[in-house]
C-alpha cells in the first residue's frame, strides 16, 4: 500500500476545509428579473465577488414558492433568502404594514429607504419577524403607486366608486373609503385579471406596470394620485444566517448599501423613460385635481386610526410605530 505523504495530506485536508467553508444560498422571488430585484441581483455578485466564489446565491424567480409562500418558505429553511410584501399576508407581519398606510407623505425612493430602515430596527418588527425564523436584510423601495385602467380615463373620487382596482395594504383600503373594491390578487395574477375584466385597473410601481404587462393593455395612467406604496422586505433565514462564518456575514452585511444604490441607480433611469413608454403604448396621462386628492387623504386619517387600533390589539406598540413612522418620514423629507 503507498502511504500518503505529509505534503499529500496537508493537500487534502485543504481542499475538504475549502469545501467546508463554502457557502450556497438559495434565493426566492417572483415574475422576472426587473428594477425590483436588481438589488437581490447584486448582492448575489458582491458576495461572490468579495468571497471569491465561496459564497454564492442562486436566484430563483418563482422555481422555489409562489410569492404568497416566500415567509413560509424562509421560516422552514426552504430556502435562505426571499423577498415579501406585506400586503400578501398582513396577518403575518402586522408591525410593517405601517409602512403601507395610505398618504404618509413619502415623496421619493431615498426618503422611502431611510423611513423603511427605521422601523425594521424597531424591536417590535425584529420580534414578530423572528416568529417566522426570518431577519429583514433590508427594503424593496418602490415609489408611490399610480393607477392604470381600461376604459374612460377616470379622475375623480365619484368615478372611482365601484372602480374595481387591484390594490393591496392601504392603497386598497383608501379605494374602498370612496367606493372602489379592491381586490389583493398578486402581481403575477394582473395582467390576467385585468384583461378578462375581472378588475378595471390595477395600482402598481411603474416598474411592475412594465413587467407584469399591465400597461401593455392599459387606456390610461394616474400619474399624481400618489396614494402610497407597499413594503417589500428582503430577509434571511436567522439559522442561515448565524450559521455564516464571521468574514461571509460580514460580507453579506456590508452589500446592503451598495446593492440598495444600485437599485436606486437602476430605478431613475427607468422613470427617465416612462414618459417615453407612455407615448409608445399610447396610455393617456390622466392628471387627478388637488382637490380630489384632498378627498382621498381626508380618508387616510380613519385608516391610519384603525391600524393603530388593530395593531395595538394584536400586542404590538400601534401608536409607537406609527409615530416613529412620521418622525421617519419627516426627517428625511427631501428638503431636509
Amino acid at each position: 500500500m503507498k502511504l500518503l505523504t505529509t505534503t499529500t495530506v496537508a493537500a487534502i485536508t485543504l481542499a475538504f476545509a475549502g469545501e467546508a467553508l463554502a457557502t450556497e444560498w438559495n434565493v426566492s422571488v417572483w415574475g422576472k428579473r426587473r428594477a425590483f430585484t436588481e438589488h437581490i441581483e447584486r448582492m448575489a455578485e458582491i458576495v461572490a465577488e468579495q468571497s471569491n466564489g465561496e459564497f454564492t446565491m442562486n436566484i430563483s424567480y418563482g422555481g422555489l414558492s409562489n410569492n404568497r409562500e416566500n415567509l413560509d418558505g424562509i421560516s422552514i429553511g426552504a430556502f435562505e433568502m426571499a423577498q415579501f410584501c406585506a400586503g400578501y399576508h398582513r396577518d403575518k407581519n402586522r408591525a410593517i404594514t405601517v409602512l403601507e398606510l395610505p398618504f404618509l407623505g413619502v415623496q421619493n425612493l431615498e426618503q422611502e429607504v431611510a423611513v423603511a430602515s427605521t422601523v425594521y430596527g424597531h424591536p417590535a418588527v425584529a420580534e414578530e419577524m423572528a416568529k417566522w425564523n426570518a431577519k429583514i436584510l433590508m427594503t424593496s423601495p418602490m415609489p408611490q403607486y399610480n393607477i392604470v385602467g381600461t376604459g374612460e380615463p377616470r379622475d375623480t373620487v365619484e368615478e372611482f366608486d365601484g372602480m374595481r382596482v387591484r390594490a393591496t395594504g392601504g392603497i386598497g383600503s383608501v379605494m374602498e373609503s370612496v367606493g372602489a373594491v379592491p381586490t389583493s390578487v398578486t402581481a403575477t395574477e394582473a395582467y390576467n385579471a385585468m384583461e378578462s375584466g375581472v378588475v378595471d385597473s390595477v395600482a402598481f410601481a411603474q416598474h411592475a406596470h412594465l413587467s407584469f404587462g399591465t400597461i401593455d393593455i392599459a387606456d390610461w395612467w394616474t400619474e399624481n394620485l400618489n396614494p402610497g406604496t407597499v413594503n417589500c422586505p428582503v430577509v434571511v433565514n436567522i439559522d442561515a444566517y448565524d450559521a455564516l462564518s464571521d468574514e461571509h456575514r460580514a460580507i453579506l452585511d456590508n452589500a446592503v448599501g451598495a446593492s440598495l444604490d444600485h437599485y436606486l441607480d437602476n430605478y431613475a433611469v427607468l422613470l427617465e423613460g416612462w414618459e417615453t413608454t407612455l407615448a409608445e403604448k399610447g396610455v393617456e396621462k390622466v392628471t387627478v385635481s388637488e382637490a380630489e386628492i384632498e378627498k382621498l387623504r381626508a380618508n387616510a386619517a380613519p385608516i391610519h386610526e384603525a391600524w393603530i387600533e388593530e395593531a395595538t390589539a394584536n400586542g404590538l406598540p400601534g401608536q409607537e410605530l406609527y409615530e416613529l413612522t412620521l418622525e421617519a418620514v419627516a426627517a428625511n423629507a427631501p428638503s431636509n
